[in-house]
C-alpha cells in the first residue's frame, strides 16, 4: 500500500514535469485583445463580414487584416468600441445593402410545374426553373429563409422586396439566389455598375444613355415616394432638372406601351419629381464614400465635366473643376436658351453638385492659363477633359464676314452672357439642328420682324427635336427647305442685305442613307435679310494639342477634331488622361454627355485606385437585349398620355419665360399609372389598376415651400 502510494506520487510528479516542459515547448500565445474585440461585436456569427464567425473576425482585426468597422451588424457603435480596444481611428465604411433587380414574379408565365419542389435552387437545377424568363425570380423564398434579420419579404406579385432599414448587407440572400437577381452592394458599387446583358433590364432602361432605372422611379412616383424617385434618378444622372427640360427622351422610343398606345411620358415624370425637390425648399442628402485622398482635375464645367465630378466626389475623391467661361454649366448655360432651361434652375442643380465638396475655378482656359504639365505638377492623380464642342463650322461662302453675320454657338453664348448683339428686322438662320432652332426662337423674342430657317434638306430630315421644330413653327418661324446658301450680299458699308441660295432637289441616297440634295441649275434666289446666323455644326477646339509641350503632342485625335478614346473606358492614349462628352463624341445629347461623364468617372476611379482600367465583358453599351424588344404587347388597354402644359404662344414670344411647364401632381400620378413596370420580358398588363393609394407619410421627406 505504501509502495503504491509512493509510486503514484512519483508518477504524478513525473507527469507534472513532462506537462510543464511541454507547456513551455508547445505554448500558444493568444493576444488578449482578440477576446476584447470579440465582445465588441454583435455576436450574430452571420458571416456577413466575410469571416467564419465573430471569433475569426476578431482575429482579423487584431492581426491587421480587417478594419474596426468589420462587423456589419454592430454598426458604428461596434466599430467605435473595437477601435478603442485597438487604439485606432474608427475609419468610415459604406454599408452594403441588398437589392432585388428582378421584378417579374407572378407576372412571368410558367414554363414548367414542379410538384412538391419549393426551393429556388432545386428548381434552377432541374431545367432552369419554372418561368419563361431565363433570369427572372423563381419566387420560392430561398432568400427570405436565408436572411437572419427579417430584411426580406415576399411582395404582392411574387418577388422578394428588401426592407432597407433592416438589411445589414450580410450577403446570405445573394449567396443562395440561383438567378443572381439579389445583389449586395455598397453605394459606390452601385454607382460603378453599368448595364449588363445578364441584368433584368426593361427596354426603356437599356435605351437611356444615363442608364436610369426608369421603371423603378416611375413606380416610386406611383406610390407617392417622390424622394425615392429623386434618389433613383440621381444614382445615374445628377442633372435631372436639366434633362427633365431639354432631353429628347430616347428612352421613350422603346417604351413597350408605345407599341400599342402612346409611350409613357418618362421625361415629364422625371421633371415632375426633380421640380418637386427644388420647390420643396429642402435638398435630399447625397451619400459619399470615405475619402481616398486622391485628387482629380476636371477640365470643363459642362454636363460631362459636372457629371464626372459628381460621381468622382461620391466615390470619395477630391475634384477640382477648371472652366473657361465665367460660370459653370457649359452648353447648358451658354447654348440652351432661358425659355428652355432657366438659369436659376441650372444654378440650383449645379449647387447640389458643388455641395458635395467639388472645388472650381472659372475664367481659366486650358492651353492658355494652365496646361497638362501644370496639373500634373500640382499633384492631380488623373485628369478629365470635358471641353465640349464650342468651335462653330463655317459656311465657307463669299460675304460670310460681313456685319450682321454670326455663328450659332457664338450668338447664343453672347445672349447667355447678357450681351446684346444688334438684331435685324429680317434674320436668316442656316441649319436644321437644335442650335439653329434655338437661334430662331431667340430672335423671335428679341424682336425680329421676320425669321427664316434655311435648310438644304427637307423637314423630315432635320436633326432637331420634333417638338422644337413644332414650337418654332408655332412661334412664326418661316422654313425654307431644299435651299443651299451660296453667297451673303452686303451694301457699301459692309452690312448684310441679302442671302443668295440655290434651290435643291433630292437625288440618290448618300452614306448616311438620306437622299443627297442636288442643286437645280439656274435657281439662284435672293432672300432679303440684314442678319445671317450659320448653325451648321460644331466641333471641339483642340488647338491646345499643338502646344510646345511634348506630352500633349502625343494626344491622339480623330479626323473630326475629337479626342480619341477607348470606347469602353474613355481613356486616351495618355494613361492618366480621360475624355467624354462632345470633346470625344462630337456634338451630341446632354444625356449622352452625362452618361459619358459617369463612365469616365468609373475608369478614373479604377486608375487612381491602382486597378485595371476596364469595362465588364458583358456590358451592353448601346446594344439591346434582343429578347426584350417586342413588336406587339398583348392585353394593353389604351389610355391618353399626359399633355405637357405650355405657355400660350402669344404670351411666350414676348419674353424669355419658361415655355414648358411641369405636370400637376394629379397628372403625374395618372401618367405613372400608365407605366407597365416592365422587367426583362414581363410587364403589368393591368397597370392602371395596380397603383397603391398615396399616403401623405410616404412623402414626409419633402415639405413644399
Amino acid at each position: 500500500m505504501i509502495e503504491g502510494t509512493f509510486f503514484m506520487l512519483g508518477l504524478g510528479a513525473l507527469c507534472g514535469l513532462i506537462l510543464g516542459a511541454a507547456s513551455r515547448i508547445f505554448y500558444v500565445y493568444e493576444d488578449p485583445r482578440i477576446a476584447e474585440v470579440e465582445v465588441c461585436f454583435a455576436g450574430a456569427n452571420c458571416g456577413g463580414c466575410g469571416y467564419a464567425g465573430c471569433s475569426a473576425a476578431a482575429v482579423a482585426v487584431v492581426t491587421g487584416k480587417a478594419l474596426p468597422s468589420v462587423c456589419i451588424v454592430g454598426g458604428p457603435e461596434s466599430a467605435t468600441k473595437t477601435a478603442a480596444v485597438m487604439g485606432m481611428e474608427v475609419g468610415l465604411a459604406e454599408p452594403p445593402k441588398s437589392y432585388n433587380e428582378g421584378t417579374g414574379g407572378n407576372r412571368a408565365s410558367d414554363k414548367y410545374h414542379y410538384l412538391g419542389i419549393n426551393s429556388c435552387r432545386a428548381m434552377a437545377t432541374i431545367y432552369g426553373g419554372q418561368r419563361n424568363c431565363g433570369i427572372g425570380c423563381l419566387g420560392q423564398v430561398d432568400c427570405i429563409r436565408a436572411c437572419l434579420f427579417g430584411a426580406l419579404k415576399m411582395g404582392p406579385t411574387g418577388y422578394p422586396v428588401v426592407i432597407d432599414e433592416k438589411c445589414v448587407g450580410c450577403g446570405a440572400c445573394e449567396q443562395i439566389c440561383p438567378k443572381n437577381i439579389i445583389r449586395v452592394r455598397t453605394s459606390s458599387e452601385r454607382l460603378l455598375h453599368f448595364n449588363r446583358s445578364d441584368d433584368c433590364l426593361a427596354p426603356c432602361r437599356q435605351t437611356c444613355p444615363a442608364e436610369i432605372d426608369i421603371p423603378k422611379y416611375i413606380d416610386q412616383i406611383r406610390h407617392g415616394d417622390y424622394a425615392g424617385a429623386v434618389n433613383t434618378i440621381r444614382e445615374r444622372n445628377p442633372g435631372l432638372l436639366a434633362c427633365g427640360r431639354v432631353c429628347p427622351h430616347p428612352c421613350e422610343a422603346n417604351c413597350r406601351r408605345g407599341i400599342e398606345d402612346e409611350p409613357v411620358s418618362i421625361n415629364q415624370l422625371k421633371r415632375f419629381v426633380a421640380d418637386y425637390e427644388m420647390n420643396s425648399g429642402k435638398r435630399l442628402p447625397i451619400a459619399k464614400a470615405p475619402s481616398t485622398h486622391k485628387h482629380i482635375a476636371v477640365v470643363g464645367g459642362g454636363p460631362a465635366g459636372l457629371s464626372c465630378a459628381y460621381f468622382l466626389q461620391r466615390l470619395g475623391h477630391a475634384v477640382t473643376i477648371f472652366e473657361a467661361m465665367p460660370k459653370l454649366g457649359g452648353m447648358l448655360r451658354y447654348g440652351i436658351p432661358e425659355y428652355r432651361l432657366p438659369k436659376k434652375v441650372l444654378d440650383w442643380e449645379i449647387e447640389s453638385i458643388l455641395n458635395l465638396g467639388v472645388k472650381y475655378h472659372t475664367n481659366v482656359k486650358f492651353g492658355s492659363d494652365f496646361d497638362l504639365s501644370s496639373l500634373v505638377a500640382a499633384g492631380f492623380d488623373a485628369i478629365f477633359l470635358g471641353i465640349g464642342a464650342w468651335k462653330d463650322s463655317q459656311l465657307r461662302v463669299e460675304g460670310e464676314g460681313l456685319k450682321g453675320c454670326y455663328t450659332g454657338i457664338d450668338f447664343l453664348s453672347k445672349l447667355a452672357k447678357g450681351e446684346n448683339p444688334p438684331i435685324g428686322r429680317f434674320a436668316a438662320i442656316i441649319g436644321g439642328g437644335n442650335t439653329a432652332i434655338d437661334c430662331t426662337r431667340n430672335l423671335i423674342r428679341k424682336g425680329a420682324e421676320k425669321v427664316y430657317l434655311v435648310y438644304r434638306r427637307t423637314r423630315s430630315e432635320m436633326p432637331a427635336n420634333e417638338v422644337e421644330i413644332e414650337a418654332a413653327e408655332a412661334e412664326g418661324v418661316e422654313f425654307i427647305f431644299l435651299a443651299a446658301p451660296v453667297r451673303v450680299i452686303g451694301d457699301e458699308k459692309e452690312n448684310v442685305t441679302h442671302l443668295e441660295y440655290l434651290k435643291m432637289e433630292l437625288g440618290e441616297p448618300d452614306a448616311s442613307g438620306r437622299r443627297r440634295p442636288v442643286p437645280i441649275e439656274g435657281s439662284e434666289t435672293l432672300l432679303e435679310t440684314d442678319m445671317v446666323i450659320t448653325a451648321i455644326g460644331q466641333s471641339p477646339d483642340i488647338s491646345f494639342t499643338g502646344a510646345t509641350q511634348s506630352r500633349l503632342n502625343e494626344l491622339q485625335t480623330t479626323r473630326w477634331n475629337t479626342i480619341e478614346v477607348n470606347a469602353a473606358t474613355l481613356q486616351t492614349n495618355i494613361p492618366y488622361l480621360f475624355a467624354a462628352g462632345d470633346a470625344a463624341t462630337g456634338p451630341s445629347l446632354v444625356v449622352d454627355a452625362i452618361g459619358g461623364g459617369r463612365r469616365a468617372a468609373r475608369s478614373i476611379h479604377q486608375y487612381v485606385m491602382g486597378e485595371e482600367v476596364k469595362a465588364a465583358p458583358n456590358e451592353l453599351g448601346k446594344d439591346l437585349i434582343s429578347e426584350t424588344i417586342f413588336d406587339q404587347v398583348e392585353g394593353i388597354g389604351k389610355s391618353k398620355r399626359a399633355s405637357m402644359p405650355e405657355l400660350p404662344v402669344a404670351e411666350r414670344i414676348r419674353s424669355f419665360a419658361e415655355v414648358d411647364h411641369v405636370l400637376a401632381e394629379e397628372s403625374a400620378l395618372g401618367e405613372s399609372k400608365r407605366c407597365l413596370f416592365c422587367c426583362l420580358t414581363c410587364y403589368n398588363k393591368d397597370a392602371e389598376l395596380t397603383r397603391m393609394p398615396v399616403s401623405p407619410a410616404d412623402n414626409a421627406e419633402f415639405e413644399v415651400a
